[in-house]
């Protein structure tokens, strides 16, 4: 892997989990070692790259191994030439303009040539030890492969209605500075001249004279070397394999790739069959039963099977590797044809990945057999995969899988199988994706996915909006509802340390749904403060509060915090932040105090889930273009990756923001990042299909678990989550939602208070969201005395209130959700006025109203302004009487109805000290 800054020495490759090969031109064998080669989009599975990161099309080897050869696709794409030993570049030449379909090394080992894609249409022929072109001409159609003679005196390129053969004779006397037109003669296709040829070899050994073919519709085809065509042979006669895509030459067989797993032998000589290898798996396929590569022979008659697009014969060990359209792999043994083995096999996604997510490390027994070391994706193809990050031990129930190594099991959350297949991969066809099949492909896959933190429940979420959780322990889907009208961007559970089991999800809709996990995941609310697309959700808990963040495409960020009601956990907006640029992702550290915003002008942003407001701003990305698109925190909190629109990751500290790991890969951008739980790796997947696996350096290793163990010590000092308090709460803390906390009168100032750790946020942090009427009230209202008036007009406290709450919580009414929490700054003690506990008497309210009348010589603003307060006062009344009496209140202790009775009274003079405080600031203001 090419290193071109000395951060990349923090973070190395390790695994990547892909394959991208589109065609045969994209699979090769090193004819000496055997060693096969094929691309992960700008990555090969050596790990050369392309320094301009763009994706991989068509690759070589040298006749000696010595070298590779590399096709790019994309503007001014590069032929770049490596060296395998030390696996750097050794040149590079950029004559193509568009892009690259084909490459191949002569066999002497002279000549390098390119054939350009149907938009740049070039053939360049390159003298790769002298860096210079030495001739180059144009095709009049697609070509889609290219093969070299065995003497190197021509090359014969294959495509759309094209056989066509180039011959070297002028080259090697070109010593010219500028290339010579390369001379070119169509095959004689005869009758065959409308076919579209998929590929095409040169024979090898005693017919080194012939040159094979196969067309698109199923033949097989042999042209002389007088360039006619002199026979051919029907690949479908007998069968059913639809077309053929790719072809493969030994000494004496040919190996046709063709649709529906089929891979057809024949003898060079004769064209005669030989035999049909076995297929791969079927399409939707429970890949955890296939135990013994003999289950592979038990072709289901019904069944689906993807089409070999690329096969490649290794003449070393007698291999025959096939790519299938599916994204697979199979290596097979065919030293007996009659008795081929299976040598290895892996299995990966079909489409762009969207997602990943580490399995969680839970104490005790594991669920389903899985460990903290494996992670699942999900995927454009409808599936979602269970990979190991390491190879699988005993401890795995799914090790036993024998189709791939690193993969442990697939769920297919759609019964489609046409999503399972890559639609690139019919690119050597002539006709182009019609526009439903374009529209059906964007309408799915699976968007997002979240685990359950006990790694019990799996949630996911589509691109129709979808919500499916699967329990993990029996593999079966236990809810599945149209949760949203447009796709699902996000999906979180609430942390153990909440002591609440919730599941939010997040949606384009603008909508975020709270789901009771532990309820059959029933709706517990509702939040739409969003005006677009919500990229980000995300739970915390700190300070003994639960809160959740979001934030979105309009630039804003909500800080809500849990309160407990009689309805269960409701959350109400604390903060709102607005910025000035598109926040896209968004991740809450290991403290639950901060969260890492990613947002598009190349920062993070860090907040403070108190206060809601920013600590810190610094730049996430070392480009100078580009977004920012996915932040993700470590399991320690200290270091914060990100990865950015122009396709590249970095790693940052989290404290001090220097960057300390910057890498490139994916030719798409990155769609998910997650660091495992041993702070060993970060995993990555991307719209390229692919699944990196990054391995950090020691250093990243041992700072990150040295924080997780003194995060673990602080936690066992300090308990996440308090059922009670060992020392009382200062009176303006005290939970605003239940009669016995909002009443002062309720709580000795010296008991001890045993409120949930989600209830009562700090009224300093508290922000008003009013009405401009209201809010004007509430300023005009403030006072200096208002405090200390409020605590001298308070009843005597009662020390006999019980604290078992259960009761109390009974007498709660329903918390009338239109009504706003109000906060009055003063210099005495903070006090809140809050949603109304109990009905106002009738008696006191009348008795206040003549405050409203008395001054008749007051302006009529200030007449106006008393109205508009009593009317309110009023309002309050007539909602309280119509609600329905607890039942605690009708048969209940005559201990309780006097505390009831003391929370009227205090209710009543709330009011009339508003209304006295009211007129004041108007009398002073006259």
């Amino acid at each position: 892997l090419l290193r071109k800054k000395k951060t990349l020495n923090n973070v190395t490759l390790e695994k990547v989990l892909g394959i991208t090969t589109l065609g045969n031109s994209g699979l090769a064998c090193d004819p000496r070692s055997g060693l096969v080669a094929y691309p992960h989009t700008p990555l090969i599975n050596l790990f050369c790259y392309s320094v301009d990161r763009k994706t991989i099309t068509a690759l070589s080897f040298s006749p000696d191994g010595k070298y590779l050869v590399t096709g790019e696709c994309g503007h001014l794409p590069a032929v770049r030439l490596w060296d395998l030993s030390e696996r750097c570049q050794v040149t590079e030449l950029q004559k193509h303009k568009f892009g690259i379909s084909c490459v191949a090394f002569s066999p002497n080992n002279k000549f390098i040539v390119s054939v350009g894609n149907q938009y740049d249409m070039m053939v360049n022929v390159w003298a790769w030890k002298k860096d210079v072109v030495v001739a180059a001409n144009k095709v009049s159609s697609k070509v889609t492969g290219v093969s070299f003679s065995e003497d190197s005196s021509y090359f014969v390129t294959a495509g759309n209605r094209h056989i066509r053969f180039w011959y070297l004779d002028n080259c090697k006397d070109n010593k010219a500075s500028t290339p010579v037109p390369l001379l070119g003669r169509s095959g004689l296709l005869g009758e065959l001249r409308n076919n579209f040829f998929s590929d095409v070899a040169c024979g090898r050994g005693s017919k080194s004279d012939s040159t094979y073919c196969i067309t698109s519709s199923g033949l097989l085809c042999e042209f002389n070397n007088k360039r006619m065509l002199e026979k051919w042979v029907d690949l479908l006669d007998g069968f059913t394999t639809g077309v053929a895509h790719s072809l493969s030459l030994s000494e004496d067989l040919i190996f046709c790739g063709c649709a529906d797993g089929t891979v057809r032998t024949f003898k060079s000589a004769d064209l005669h069959f030989v035999c049909t290898l076995p297929k791969p798996h079927p399409l939707g396929s429970n890949v955890t039963g296939i135990t013994e590569a003999s289950h592979l022979c038990n072709t289901k008659a019904n069944g689906c099977y993807p089409d070999c697009i690329a096969v490649q014969y290794d003449p070393v060990s007698r291999w025959l590797s096939c790519v299938y359209n599916d994204h697979s792999l199979y290596v097979w043994d065919i030293r007996e044809v009659q008795r081929v083995k299976k040598v290895t096999s892996a299995l990966f996604h079909a489409a762009c990945v969207w997602d990943l997510e580490m399995f969680p490390d839970v104490s005790g027994e594991s669920v389903a057999g899985l460990s903290s070391g494996v992670f699942l994706t999900c995927s454009a193809d409808n599936t979602i995969r269970m990979w190991c990050v390491e190879h699988p031990t005993q401890h795995h129930v799914y090790s036993q899988n024998h189709l791939s190594n690193d993969l442990l099991n697939i769920m297919y959350l759609d019964g489609n199988t046409s999503s399972l297949l890559d639609p690139g991969c019919t690119a050597n066809m002539s006709t182009d994706k019609s526009g439903d099949a374009q529209a059906a492909e964007i309408r799915t896959g699976i968007r997002t996915v979240c685990l359950r933190p006990d790694g019990k429940h799996l949630a996911s979420g589509d691109r129709n909006g979808v919500l499916r959780v699967h329990d993990l322990s029996s593999m079966k889907e236990i809810l599945k509802v149209e949760a949203h009208d447009a796709e699902i961007l996000c999906l979180d559970y609430s942390k153990p340390e909440t002591g609440l089991r919730l599941l939010a999800t997040a949606s384009r809709d603008r909508l975020i749904h709270i789901l009771n996990a532990d309820d059959d995941y029933s709706l517990v609310q509702t939040l739409d403060e969003h005006s677009s697309s919500i990229t980000a959700v995300r739970f915390a808990a700190h300070d003994n509060k639960v809160k959740i963040i979001s934030c979105g495409a309009d630039k804003g960020i909500y800080f809500r915090t849990a309160h407990k009601t009689n309805r269960g956990t409701e959350f109400r907006r604390s903060h709102h932040t607005v910025r000035k640029t598109t926040l896209y992702d968004m991740a809450v550290d290991a403290t639950g105090k901060y969260a890492a915003v990613g947002c598009q002008d190349r920062c993070i942003r860090i907040f403070n889930i108190s206060t809601g407001k920013q600590k810190k701003v610094f730049k996430g990305s070392l480009s100078d273009d580009g977004s920012l698109l996915r932040v993700q925190i470590d399991p320690s909190g200290q270091y914060v990756a990100t990865s950015c629109s122009s396709k590249n990751i970095s790693i940052f500290d989290f404290y001090s923001g220097e960057c300390v790991a910057t890498m490139f890969g994916h030719s798409e951008i990155v769609t998910g990042m997650k660091f495992t739980n041993d702070c060993k790796y970060l995993i990555s997947v991307s719209g390229d299909s692919c699944v990196f696996v990054w391995r950090l350096a020691p250093e990243l290793t041992i700072t990150m678990r040295g924080r997780l163990q003194q995060l673990e010590q602080n936690q066992n000092s300090t308990p996440r989550h308090v059922q009670k308090e060992t020392c009382p709460r200062p009176q303006h803390l005290l939970p605003t939602d239940s009669p016995t906390t909002s009443t002062p009168s309720s709580v000795s100032p010296h008991s001890p208070v045993t409120p949930p750790p989600w209830e009562s946020p700090k009224l300093k942090q508290q922000h008003s969201y009013m009405n401009p009427t209201a809010s004007s009230m509430a300023k005009s209202s403030r006072s200096s005395s208002l405090g200390d008036e409020l605590q001298s007009a308070s009843p005597p406290r009662s020390h006999s209130f019980p604290e078992n709450r259960s009761s109390s919580e009974e007498m709660e009414p329903p918390v009338l959700s239109s009504s706003p929490v109000l906060t009055f700054p003063s210099k005495g003690p903070s006090l809140v006025a809050t949603h109304p506990t109990a009905a106002v008497s009738p008696t006191r309210l009348t008795q206040s109203a003549p405050l409203l009348k008395h001054d008749q010589t007051s302006s009529e603003g200030r007449r106006e302004m008393l109205n508009v307060v009593s009317e309110a006062l009023l309002t309050v009344k007539a909602e309280l009487d119509s609600l329905p009496l607890a039942p605690s209140l009708r048969g209940g202790s005559q201990g309780l109805k006097g505390e009831g009775d003391k929370a009227l009274a205090l209710l009543e003079q709330y009011a009339e000290l508003l209304l006295k405080s009211v007129e004041r600031r108007l009398d002073a203001k006259n």
